[in-house]
């Protein structure tokens, strides 16, 4: 039963994934609304598989905590590709900071770069993070869209802490906004690099913004307590 519950579920977010890609093929000659619409249609296709293909009910909590008429960026925990679909149903067509390879791939790519979302180059040059870093400040504060960034740099196990990276710091120091830790326990029920979907409850939190205005040392202690404990 687990192993076709499991089947099942993997199957049909394959397929959603893949029908919305090709439905959004058309909206990258449209405004980047129309594919954003398809972005958080997924996302809400996903909260459907989820609780009613693996018994799993997804539970928002702090979203009084988004600020309303104030800039801000997301720092989140990421321990499964679960929550970079569901964000967009409960975000206002969030912008992500992924991986650079991921432009390269046909089709996906180029709709993530209609959708906004910036690449980073993990293993490059002081200069390539320079410009990165430009870019990010600038479109926390030109957009109306939240950025989220994954300062874990992967996905881990809900277990698992390891050390965030220094770039949400520097983020966090050049755009001058606040940021949102989000914890969660996705990996529970949506583990990374497994066939297996394991039913229970996803609680994915976002807690009270970290103002502007604090040093590296101590904004990168609050985010990792506040993402960890």
């Amino acid at each position: 039963m687990h192993f076709l519950r499991s089947l099942v579920f993997n199957f049909a977010t394959y397929c959603g994934s893949f029908f919305s890609t090709l439905l959004a093929l058309p909206t990258l000659v449209m405004p980047r609304a129309a594919m954003q619409y398809l972005a958080r249609m997924l996302g809400f296709y996903i909260i459907f598989c989820v609780r009613f293909i693996i018994n799993t009910k997804i539970i928002f909590k702090g979203l009084d905590n988004i600020p309303k008429n104030r800039k801000f960026f997301i720092a989140s925990a990421h321990q499964s590709i679960c929550e970079t679909f569901v964000f967009n149903a409960v975000l206002n067509a969030p912008i992500f900071i992924v991986k650079a390879e991921l432009f390269k791939i046909p089709f996906y790519g180029w709709c993530i770069k209609k959708l906004g979302f910036i690449g980073i180059h993990r293993e490059k040059v002081t200069k390539d993070h320079l410009v990165f870093l430009e870019k990010t400040a600038e479109t926390i504060n030109k957009e109306t869209s939240p950025l989220i960034i994954f300062p874990q740099g992967t996905r881990i196990k809900n277990n698992e802490r390891v050390p965030l990276k220094k770039g949400v710091s520097r983020i966090y120091e050049k755009a001058n906004v606040a940021c949102i830790p989000v914890k969660l326990n996705t990996g529970d029920v949506w583990p990374k690099d497994s066939f297996f979907r394991f039913p229970g409850e996803i609680c994915i939190e976002f807690k009270k913004p970290i103002e502007p205005g604090l040093n590296s040392n101590d904004f990168m202690n609050k985010l990792e307590k506040e993402i960890y404990d």
